[in-house]
C-alpha cells in the first residue's frame, strides 16, 4: 500500500494504543483492528484501499462510549450501537483527511463503517463476516460463559443469518471449546 494508507494506519492504531482496556496486556481495540484486519485479508486477500482502511478503523476509541452511559435497555442498546457507528464514522474521517485522503474514499470508508447498502455492497458483506468471525473467535467464549445459553443462540442464530458461505465455513473451522460447540450445533439445528 501506499505512503498515505501507511499514515492512516499509524494514526487509527495511535488512537487505539490509548485504550485504557487492555487484553493480554495490549490496548483491547488496537488488538481488534488487527484481529479485524486479519480477518478481512483472510476473507478477501486482494481487499480494497478503503475497505483495509475501514477494517482498521472500524472500532476506533470505542471506549470513550461505553455502554453504560446509555440505559440498560434494547432500546438504550440499538441507540448506543447506532451512535458508535456514526462516532467511529466521524473519527475516521477525520484522520483520514488529515493523512490527505480525498472525499470520495473517506465518504466510502465510512459508508462500510456505517455498514450502508448491507448487505447488497459485496465489500460490506467482507466487512460484516470479518465482524462475526472475530467475535466467534475471540469474544464468544466470554460472553457465553456469562450469559444465558438462549440468548446465545439467539445471537448466534443472528451472525449466522448475516454471513456469507465463505464466513460460516470459516467459522466452523474456528477451535470451540465444547460449550461453544454445543451452543453453535444448537443455533445451527
Amino acid at each position: 500500500m501506499n505512503e498515505k494508507f501507511s499514515a492512516a494506519v499509524r494514526r487509527f492504531d495511535a488512537e487505539n494504543s490509548r485504550d485504557p482496556n487492555l487484553e493480554n496486556g495490549r490496548p483491547r481495540e488496537l488488538l481488534y483492528a488487527e484481529r479485524l484486519t486479519g480477518w478481512v485479508l483472510k476473507l478477501c486477500p486482494a481487499a480494497s484501499e478503503p475497505l483495509r482502511l475501514a477494517a482498521r478503523c472500524q472500532h476506533i476509541c470505542r471506549w470513550e462510549s461505553p455502554r453504560e452511559k446509555y440505559p440498560l435497555t434494547r432500546p438504550g442498546y440499538l441507540k448506543w450501537r447506532a451512535d458508535l457507528k456514526k462516532f467511529h464514522a466521524e473519527k475516521s474521517g477525520v484522520i483520514l483527511h488529515e493523512v490527505g485522503y480525498d472525499d470520495d474514499t473517506i465518504r466510502r470508508v465510512q459508508d462500510l463503517n456505517l455498514k450502508k447498502n448491507f448487505p447488497a455492497d459485496a465489500e460490506c458483506r467482507v466487512l460484516e463476516d470479518a465482524l462475526c468471525l472475530v467475535f466467534l473467535e475471540f469474544q464468544f467464549a466470554a460472553l457465553a460463559a456469562k450469559s444465558d445459553d438462549e440468548k446465545m443462540v439467539n445471537a448466534l442464530r443472528k451472525s449466522w443469518e448475516k454471513m456469507t458461505d465463505a464466513a460460516r465455513a470459516e467459522a466452523l473451522k474456528l477451535n470451540f471449546g465444547e460449550h461453544e460447540k454445543a451452543l453453535v450445533a444448537r443455533a445451527l439445528a
